[in-house]
Formats: C-alpha cells, sequence, structure tokens
C-alpha cells in the first residue's frame, strides 16, 4: 500500500503510462471515428479517417471556449482566465468525450433498412456494440488520464497518489501539549543570544490546529504549522514567524502538498544549524470554493481573523518571537495577493511579506464591479481604500519589506508582479523581485521561490549561516 501511496505522478512510470494510455486512445478514436467513411468514399483514405477526427476538435474546441467563456464572464466561478496549458490539455479530453459519444450512437443506434449482403445494424465493420463500447470507453479513459496527468504537472499540486488522496496530510498529528507554549512563561532566548546545543534533532515537524476567530467569528479549516528542529531543541529560541496562505480554490494542505513545504524548510534549516521561522498555514476562505477577499466585507471578516485572531492564537500558543519585525505574511496566487494586503494594512503586525504570483488586487470575478457589489454592496471606495496600490500610494512603509516572485511563463502575473514592486519601492518597502524558471502560475512558483523568499528575509530575522 505504502508503494502505491509514493507512486509519483509528475514523472516516472505513471507519466509514461498515461502517455502510452493517450496515445493508444487518440490512435483509436483516429482510426474507428473514420473507418466506415474511409470504407466508403472515393476520397483518400488518410482523408476520410481524419475529416470526423477534425470535426470532433473543432467542436470540442467550441464547447471548451464556451464553458470557459461562462465560467469567467457569466458564474464568475474564477477571478481570472485559466492558463493557455490548461485549456491546450483540456481539448484532448473533450475531443475524446465527443468521439466517444458518436462511436457509441454509431454502435447502438436503431437499425435501418437493410440490403442483400449487409451487416446488422451496430457490426458494421465486424464490431458488435459491446465491444466497441468497452473499447471505445478505454480509450476515452486513456485520453483523459493523459489531460489530468498533464493538467496535475501544471499546477504542480499533487505530487504523489498520497498527495492525491490526502492520506499523507491526513496522519499528520494535533499540537500536542508538549509543543505548546508554557501559559506565562517568558520568551525563549533571542536568536542572537541562543547557542545550537551539540544534538540537534534531525528535521522539523508538522503539527495542525484550529484556530478559533475570537474576534472575527470566523470559521476556518485547520491550521497547519511546521515547527523547525530549534524549536525542540533545550532551551527553545525565540523563532521569527511566517504566516503563509493558499490559492484559490484551494486549502491550507496545498502548501504541504504543491509548495513541498517541510522538505523546503528542512533543507533551509539544516543549512542554519536547525534555524527556521516557524510556519503557520492558516484558511482565510473557510472552504475549498470560498473567497474571502481577505477583507472585513459582507463576505466574512477574513482581515480580522488574519491581523486579530491568528496573531493572538500564535502568540498563546507558541513559543515565538513576539516582535512585529520578526513576523512575515506569504502566499501564493490568491495567498500572495492576501499577503500584500497583510502587510499593507497591519505592518504593524506583518512587517514583511513574500509575494509568489500576487494579483493586482482581490477579485472575486473578471469584472471588477462584481467583487465591489458583492463584497460593499456598489461601495468602489470602501473597497480601494483597502487594496494594496491605494494604501501604497497613500502611506509610508520604510523598513518593511516585500520579496515578489512569478513563473517566467506567467506573463499577466509578472506584469501585476511588475506593477505592485514598483509601487512597493516607490512607497519605502525594501523590494527584491524573481522570475521563477520554466514556471507557469502553478505551485511550482511557490514551492521553488519559497528558498529564496527566505533568504531575503534571514538578515531581518538575524538568521545567519
Amino acid at each position: 500500500m505504502d508503494f502505491v501511496e509514493d507512486l509519483r505522478l509528475v514523472d516516472g512510470p505513471v507519466l509514461w503510462f498515461s502517455w502510452a494510455a493517450g496515445a493508444a486512445g487518440v490512435a483509436y478514436f483516429l482510426w474507428q471515428g473514420g473507418w466506415h467513411r474511409a470504407r466508403r468514399t472515393t476520397a483518400p483514405r488518410w482523408l476520410a479517417l481524419l475529416l470526423p477526427f477534425a470535426a470532433c476538435v473543432l467542436g470540442a474546441a467550441a464547447l471548451l471556449a464556451g464553458a470557459h467563456w461562462l465560467m469567467i464572464y457569466v458564474f464568475s466561478v474564477f477571478p481570472g482566465e485559466l492558463p493557455a496549458e490548461v485549456l491546450a490539455w483540456s481539448l484532448p479530453a473533450v475531443t475524446a468525450l465527443l468521439l466517444w459519444i458518436v462511436l457509441l450512437w454509431r454502435a447502438w443506434r436503431p437499425a435501418g433498412p437493410r440490403t442483400p449482403g449487409s451487416l446488422p445494424a451496430g457490426q458494421e465493420g465486424g464490431r458488435h456494440p459491446v465491444r466497441t463500447t468497452a473499447a471505445s470507453t478505454a480509450a476515452l479513459l486513456g485520453v483523459l488520464l493523459l489531460s489530468a496527468v498533464q493538467i496535475n504537472g501544471y499546477f504542480g499540486l499533487n505530487h504523489t497518489v498520497s498527495d492525491l488522496t490526502g492520506t499523507a496530510v491526513a496522519r499528520i498529528k494535533p499540537l500536542e501539549d508538549g509543543l505548546k507554549r508554557v501559559p506565562g512563561a517568558a520568551a525563549g532566548l533571542r536568536l542572537s543570544e541562543w547557542n545550537p546545543p551539540a544534538e540537534m534533532p534531525d528535521g522539523g515537524v508538522l503539527r495542525r490546529a484550529g484556530i478559533p476567530g475570537t474576534a472575527s467569528g470566523f470559521q476556518s479549516r485547520e491550521a497547519y504549522i511546521y515547527l523547525p528542529p530549534a524549536y525542540r531543541a533545550t532551551p527553545r529560541p525565540a523563532l521569527p514567524v511566517l504566516v503563509l496562505l493558499a490559492g484559490q480554490p484551494g486549502a491550507p494542505a496545498d502548501w504541504l502538498t504543491g509548495g513541498a513545504l517541510r522538505s523546503r524548510m528542512d533543507r533551509y534549516a539544516a543549512a542554519h544549524h536547525g534555524v527556521a521561522p516557524v510556519v503557520v498555514v492558516v484558511d482565510p476562505n473557510g472552504s475549498a470554493a470560498g473567497n474571502t477577499l481577505c477583507m472585513d466585507s459582507r463576505i466574512a471578516r477574513a482581515d480580522t481573523f488574519l491581523a486579530v485572531d491568528v496573531p493572538a492564537w500564535i502568540n498563546q500558543t507558541l513559543d515565538v518571537d513576539p516582535d512585529p519585525r520578526q513576523w512575515a505574511a506569504g502566499g501564493f496566487s490568491f495567498g500572495a495577493t492576501c499577503a500584500m494586503q497583510m502587510v499593507t494594512r497591519h505592518p504593524d503586525v506583518y512587517s514583511s511579506a513574500l509575494a509568489f504570483s500576487s494579483e493586482k488586487e482581490p477579485a472575486l470575478a473578471k469584472e471588477r464591479d462584481k467583487t465591489i457589489a458583492a463584497s460593499f454592496g456598489g461601495d468602489t471606495e470602501a473597497f480601494d481604500r483597502q487594496t494594496p496600490l491605494r494604501l501604497m500610494r497613500d502611506h509610508r512603509f520604510d523598513g518593511r519589506a516585500i520579496y515578489f516572485g512569478a513563473g517566467e511563463r506567467d506573463p499577466e502575473f509578472i506584469g501585476y508582479m511588475d506593477l505592485l514592486s514598483g509601487a512597493a519601492r516607490a512607497a519605502g518597502f525594501t523590494v527584491e523581485t524573481r522570475r521563477i524558471p520554466g514556471a507557469g502560475h502553478s505551485w511550482e512558483t511557490g514551492s521553488k521561490g519559497l528558498p529564496g523568499g527566505l533568504d531575503f528575509l534571514a538578515s531581518r530575522w538575524g538568521i545567519t549561516q
């Protein structure tokens, strides 16, 4: 069972098998889809084979474009358009579905008038309807598998079967008393005064816990906590804090799977004598499809949750440095936008931010009016005065810092990064930008960008080699 759970989905045997299954499925549809036409026409056989296939491709492209337009501009399922790579890999799946429907209709259609020597309806070409159904369904599944593996590979969210099924995350233990702060105890030694013990734990640990919305009334999903090796040393140092937020749609666990949080943090800690920030991955949305905009609005009091409830819980529960200069917010996509909101709206709580593929501003829909209507009843000024660009125009943020990252294959979000980073520099932030090689708008950006972001914050946190 462990062997199956450890199977990688983005490379190795699963990827090779998906390519083989997808190629076999395409070959079957290409051949079978034009078989009868090829036998009954005087046109070249290759043309007769390709015409039905091409017709289904064009039909699938039209359906996909229409569905995408409806999702973005009518139903506002996503606040922005889906990446071109995702749409491209969706096309084979929709095409295969149309071809599958055509083949099933052809195999099971009612019998027409028979001529001498003709085969029974559904058995033209010597194929029985049941066998045609089984073969075409297998071909469809092969193409669907290839599309699913490629789309998952683009987003980089599920690297293994256990990531996909959630079994690895489900095994994470609740935060136990032995790792909590002793009530009333003073904060640990500052990093500059702390010396690593001779025996340091090999790696960090992951735990989970619920964070109550005491002031906000917000109901969040469980948070995940990374505690570095130094946290389990005796005595504990007062460590910096990194509050991470995932994308939308999504969940805090996405930072553990797509973000490869534990391995990234363990490597960082190993290079710094066991020292790394305490990382708390929190949920500002309440559900996979929820979108609170990370604001206090008609939707929810998510801003109060992140700026009041989360810091209060961390300071009361964990041994960390309470100095806001030692705190940072970070995230990917929606989470990066949220981190930008925290560092511009609450620089006295989060003095730094890591923004990987941040949006220009919070959004519920492609059309800005829909976002403002749903969150502030159409009050544009109430919305605008809470956006990072407006806050950076109106206020100074000297002494604060932001690290921006965007995938080099993600031109839209590179544009947002350039816009936001320019505004941040003008407002006094210390800024660094990075284009992540080979990445699009995917978790590869957050995962590969995190080490650089941690290095950027190390000197601010007092973490040295």
